[in-house]
């Protein structure tokens, strides 16, 4: 029998009533690990109603006070990170490193949001007419949703609550189906650090689940990461509702090769960029654009690279593990084939890799591809797995080009000893987030994360100064106190109680 998961509802575990399951797998084995409820309307209902009716006593809870739950938090996810990695790799398949790495990246978002009495000060006018002073402040909304991908399971919550939760809303999460262990667990967690019961409250589902959030009058606020089509889908259906809605979508990230670029650490920055976690994240490179003459010498180096990659099951923390589900391997080798059909050469074919005691597992091989052109399928859609297209531009100005008409905008990276070229570029390209001589350019937890076009929808980013944003509304006062003195004096040292 395989095991049984649950719902996280209200500080504890609750069973599933619907009859309905989906299974989750070992994507390193393929072994049936478990089997995941699908929630009912009614469940999901009953999620919300437990976070509103938590929400009155956490909103009013000062700011320092939820600082110090989150420190604690802190440190309970990182007491426990090496189980918390393990359980990642159990279901998704990344390596232990990779696995340890994402969540470290989300426990950076709980140490911004340790600082939220800083960040949720508001401003002051003194005076502003004769005896009238004017402040506003920042107010939490409410009830607020998360609806989260498989690919990081610890990081993508973590950059949504830490922050609704710090700024005094109580959470919904509703993490992917494909690997929810680790989402209700570090619920758990944060009932553990002493955060009171439905504050953050995890529910399992499908569809169902997610278009009940997203109808719910009671929900305040969504925030959304996965593929485009489903952000679109998100935004509209929920900003109709009348909710706040954070949606992002897919990426096609290009990273511009240039001539005078170090090519030995280009080439190291795209196979990290292109083929860690199997190519199975929002920020990866899946397109080299190489400048010039750049592109020969790029293949002539990178080929080898790719070949000689370590591929393995999630504990043996090489290179990178397998793919998520059986399904997905099936859709990424689908892309590889339309690719030769479509006329790109393929350098690297990872399609048959196959390991011994392992062969029930979700493997491929990295795979290259030279010559691609900006009409083919490969080029356009995000494929999300360790396949890297190279493509050639005549020169710079083609490159930001071939950038700019792409239909995403999440994020792209240029490698060049040309400072001209780099400021050119980082002032001029129509992306979101942009590095220079840095192939994956996530900011951290004190900026904000966000594309633009295709890959994102609504007006505020996440996490940083704009996650702040997005969780709390303002409130402006007017205020006069004509003859407010009173008597009486206190002789003790004030403090926080």
């Amino acid at each position: 029998m395989v095991e049984q998961l649950k719902h996280y509802i209200g500080g504890k575990y609750v069973a599933g009533t619907s009859g309905r399951f989906s299974p989750i797998y070992n994507p390193s084995t393929g072994e049936h690990k478990a089997d995941l409820p699908l929630a009912t309307e009614a469940e999901v209902g009953d999620a919300i109603a437990d976070s509103q009716a938590a929400f009155p006593g956490w909103a009013a809870t000062s700011p320092i006070s939820r600082a110090r739950v989150m420190f604690k938090y802190k440190q309970l996810v990182e007491d426990n990170i090496d189980e918390l990695a393990a359980l990642l790799s159990s279901e998704h398949g990344k390596v232990h490193s990779d696995a340890k790495g994402s969540i470290i990246r989300g426990i950076e978002v709980v140490e911004f949001a340790c600082g939220i009495p800083h960040l949720l000060k508001g401003e002051f006018s003194d005076n502003v007419s004769s005896g009238i002073d004017m402040y506003s402040m920042r107010k939490p909304l409410g009830v607020v949703s998360g609806i989260t991908p498989f690919n990081f399971p610890a990081m993508v919550p973590m950059w949504m609550f830490a922050v609704a939760i710090a700024c005094g809303n109580t959470f919904v999460l509703k993490p992917s189906e494909k690997d929810p262990s680790l989402p209700m667990r570090l619920a758990e967690l944060m009932h553990e650090a002493g955060a009171p019961k439905g504050v953050l409250n995890v529910i399992n589902g499908d569809k169902l689940a997610v278009d009940t959030i997203l109808d719910d009058p009671r929900v305040k606020a969504v925030s959304f990461v996965g593929s485009t089509p489903i952000a679109k889908y998100v935004y509209a259906r929920a900003a109709a509702a009348g909710k706040r809605v954070q949606a992002m979508g897919g990426a096609k990230n290009h990273m511009v090769v240039m001539p005078d670029a170090d090519m030995d650490k280009a080439v190291d920055a795209l196979i990290g960029a292109g083929y860690g976690s199997a190519g199975e994240r929002c920020m990866a490179i899946s397109v080299a654009v190489a400048v010039g003459d750049a592109g020969d010498e790029l293949i002539e180096k990178l080929a080898p690279k790719v070949r000689n990659l370590k591929i393995g099951p999630s504990a043996a923390d090489g290179d990178m593990g397998p793919l998520v589900t059986a399904e997905h391997l099936a859709k990424v080798k689908g892309y590889v084939d339309l690719g030769m059909k479509e006329g790109a050469d393929l350098v690297v074919d990872g399609r048959e890799l196959s390991l011994q005691g392992y062969e029930n597992g979700y493997y491929m091989g990295g795979c290259l591809f030279d010559n691609v052109t900006t009409d083919m399928r490969i080029y356009k859609e995000e494929i999300f797995g360790p396949v890297l297209s190279v493509v050639r531009a005549p020169t710079f100005n083609d490159a930001i080009k071939m950038v700019d008409e792409h239909e995403f905008g999440n994020g792209t990276s240029i490698f060049t000893r040309n400072g001209d070229a780099a400021r050119a570029f980082s002032n001029n390209v129509e992306i979101g987030m942009v590095g220079v001589n840095v192939p994956i350019p996530v900011p951290l937890a004190f900026h904000s994360f966000g594309g633009w076009k295709n890959s994102a929808f609504g007006d505020h980013n996440q996490h940083g100064p704009e996650g702040v944003r997005f969780y709390t509304k303002v409130k402006t006062v007017t205020s006069r106190w004509p003859d407010s003195i009173k008597a009486g004096a206190e002789f003790v040292m004030p403090t926080h109680k």
